[in-house]
């Protein structure tokens, strides 16, 4: 009692004060302007009843006689809650009201692919409908619809352009909902499944197979840059990705008398000096999926895709060998026929642990000039995990299946690997040679590869705009035997024009693929055939048709390579 007759007739501080207008909102109020599909106020809020009339323009002042009665009342405590309720309803209520925005699920959001179902992507947790913005998409309407009903953040990544704020504030206007709660993050995978623990990929990758996980990035991006990004690197994996911990990572190099060697990564980093290559890569069956449209074959259909190129960091294979106790004449006074051999194995494994497997001559290996690498960077960075961290074979000029990734051992042995996938697959044969007479004794196993050429741009069966075209493409060839020229036919053939080869960063070496590029001016209501073939510095040039090639496995698919089109009137 001593208390509350102490504060009778005094003015209370801001805090127990009974704020001015606190008591109302706003009649007929609704949510803030400016909103894209921003929903109505609450249905409680509309028309709300004004306050009591006592309460209409009163003073705080006018309240202080009757917050001692209710102190003794309701307990002072009380009161000081009741007024701060009521201040920060006050503010609630003069504050813009954020939309309210419907939920979707990531599968719903995913059928909204194309322009007539609208296009939908998402950012973060928001979902946006950008159907109106694809034509006017700077990087043009095929590159935004390749995140079409999926997310943008893998794309953006691919370009430092989207991470500016004026990009962000032009994309909250096309706003349209946010997934729901449960929809965050991914699921958790399968314990039970020997993938479940497979990385994570880029959407934009076409998928040939999920288990084991094979993949192509789009033409349309295979060529936007000379080196592949690592995100859209081709993806070629036999059996699932191991969990290899870098810490406890051992590699095994057995040299010729039993003499070995076991290095750590860091033991492999710090001992050997660190050399650089830039190099394509291509699968054995690159295109396999126009052999298929002569006659079937067995394997994955991939298109013009499984191939790509980097900038590959690491240990010399040749370096290494010579540490194991290899010689440059090793295998030479053996008498043998046979070719020696190195041979390589992968931490990956099937249900009964035999690991993946392949071998390269040790010639080869041993050459200085041939730039066989132990790799441990891809662009800069670490292996990814689905390219084989922590340390994996790069064999320049040679058929990818040879660059074994998760590498666990090497050794020098009098013969190939006897590996599954050095024995019976990965060659070539007669096109009359079926699965009931194959021989696979018979053939030798792929390693240098033919010369390759592919048009990326336009993509078959397009629509292109009459006046000036281009034409975009690859060309690369094994063995490191450079690129001089790609042809370029519009007429299927009958007549044709010199590309221009773009820059490459290591003249002399053919590495790497050249990128090329023509331009010709077309007539409107044309229809094209646009036909490309490359010539390297042996001048091997491409066969002009599939079928003489063909072979049961598809592989060493290297054709010339046609692209119909037409042009608009």
């Amino acid at each position: 009692m001593l208390l509350l007759r102490a504060m009778a007739g005094r003015r209370l501080p801001p805090l127990m004060q009974l704020p001015r207008g606190c008591s109302r909102l706003a009649a007929g109020s609704t949510a803030p302007e400016g909103h894209r599909g921003a929903a109505p106020a609450p249905e409680g809020h509309r028309g709300a009843a004004p306050a009591p009339e006592g309460h209409r323009g009163e003073a705080p002042g006018r309240h202080r006689g009757s917050i001692p009665v209710l102190a003794a009342l309701l307990g002072l405590g009380t009161v000081l809650a009741y007024g701060e309720r009521r201040r920060r309803t006050a503010e609630a209520a003069q504050a813009p009201r954020a939309p309210r925005y419907p939920r979707y699920t990531r599968a719903e959001v995913a059928q909204h692919r194309t322009p007539s179902e609208r296009v939908w992507v998402t950012y973060g947790t928001d979902v946006f409908d950008v159907t109106e913005f694809v034509e006017l998409h700077p990087g043009g309407p095929d590159k935004i619809l390749l995140a079409a009903g999926g997310a943008l953040e893998p794309f953006w990544a691919l370009y430092a352009v989207h991470s500016q704020a004026h990009v962000l504030e032009l994309l909250r206007d096309y706003k349209v909902g946010e997934l729901s709660p449960d929809e965050a993050s991914p699921p958790p995978g399968d314990t039970g499944d020997p993938f479940a623990g497979d990385p994570p990929r880029h959407p934009a990758l076409r998928v040939n197979s999920l288990k084991p996980f094979n993949a192509e990035p789009p033409p349309e991006l295979l060529t936007q840059s000379f080196l592949t990004p690592n995100e859209l690197f081709f993806t070629r994996n036999h059996l699932p990705v191991p969990a290899v911990e870098p810490g406890s990572y051992r590699l095994r190099v057995e040299g010729p008398g039993g003499r070995a060697l076991s290095l750590s990564l860091a033991e492999l980093r710090q001992r050997f000096p660190k050399h650089e290559v830039t190099a394509t890569l291509q699968c054995a069956g690159n295109r396999r999926s126009e052999m298929s449209r002569v006659r079937p074959v067995k394997g994955l259909a991939w298109d013009i895709g499984a191939i790509s190129t980097a900038r590959w960091g690491g240990a010399r294979l040749r370096d290494v060998l010579l540490a194991a106790g290899v010689r440059d004449n090793t295998g030479d006074s053996t008498g043998d026929d046979n070719e020696w051999h190195v041979c390589f194995e992968g931490l990956d494994a099937d249900a009964s642990g035999t690991p993946y497997g392949a071998s390269i001559p040790l010639k080869r290996a041993l050459s200085a000039e041939a730039e066989v690498l132990l790799a441990y960077e891809m662009n800069g960075t670490e292996l990814p995990r689905d390219h084989g961290f922590p340390v994996r074979v790069v064999v320049p000029g040679v058929v990818g299946a040879r660059s074994v990734k998760w590498l666990r051992s090497v050794a020098v042995s009098p013969a190939e690997s006897p590996s599954h996938w050095q024995q019976k697959d990965y060659k070539g044969f007669c096109p009359s040679v079926d699965w009931d007479s194959v021989d696979f004794g018979a053939a030798p196993a792929i390693q240098e590869l033919p010369v390759q050429s592919a048009i990326t741009e336009p993509r078959p069966g397009a629509a292109v705009a009459a006046g000036e075209l281009t034409v975009k493409g690859y060309a690369w060839s094994g063995g490191g035997r450079e690129v001089v020229r790609v042809d370029v036919s519009l007429d299927g053939g009958r007549t044709w024009r010199e590309a221009e080869l773009g820059p490459r960063p290591e003249r002399g070496r053919g590495w790497a693929w050249a990128l090329w590029e023509l331009r010709a001016p077309v007539p409107a209501g044309a229809r094209l055939d646009i036909v490309c073939k490359a010539v390297d510095r042996s001048y091997n040039v491409q066969p002009d048709s599939v079928a003489p090639i063909w072979n049961l496995r598809g592989v060493l698919s290297n054709a010339w390579h046609r692209v119909p089109v037409t042009v608009t009137r």
